[in-house]
């Protein structure tokens, strides 16, 4: 099985809490690292260092979508607060749908959030690649 993790964030969070983010994630799944074919988020967070670091460590390709992108999609749990800072309801879950070119249906882990050590906040998704 091939996945893609959809991947949201504060701003400046620390590469140590967003890989710990991924890392429940996969384990809430039942997967490993190996089952990752890459990353997706929203295009405002292209200069997150967390996500480019994670990328690069792990050799993950990374999907970036506009906001007018992601709020096209239908995703289980909308967020108001992501709505007004980001201009769409969802980040994690709809950018991870959107680059596995898949539904709902596909959808293997719905938002995980975790808040790590530097008090910032990270949210998985995980997205199940049609073959």
């Amino acid at each position: 099985m091939k996945v893609i993790l959809g991947l949201g964030c504060d701003r400046d969070t620390s590469p140590a809490t967003l890989q710990s983010a991924v890392d429940q994630a996969l384990v809430l799944a039942g997967l490993d690292k190996r089952a990752v074919a890459g990353l997706a988020t929203i295009d405002k967070k292209n200069d997150e260092a967390a996500i480019l670091q994670l990328a690069q460590r792990h050799g993950w390709p990374l999907q970036f979508f506009s906001a007018q992108q992601l709020a096209q999609v239908d995703v289980p749990n909308p967020s108001e607060t992501v709505r007004k800072y980001m201009g769409t309801p969802a980040v994690a879950e709809a950018a991870a749908l959107l680059a596995a070119n898949a539904t709902m249906s596909a959808l293997l882990l719905e938002k995980h959030k975790y808040r790590g050590e530097d008090g910032k906040n990270a949210t998985v998704s995980i997205v199940n690649m049609r073959d």
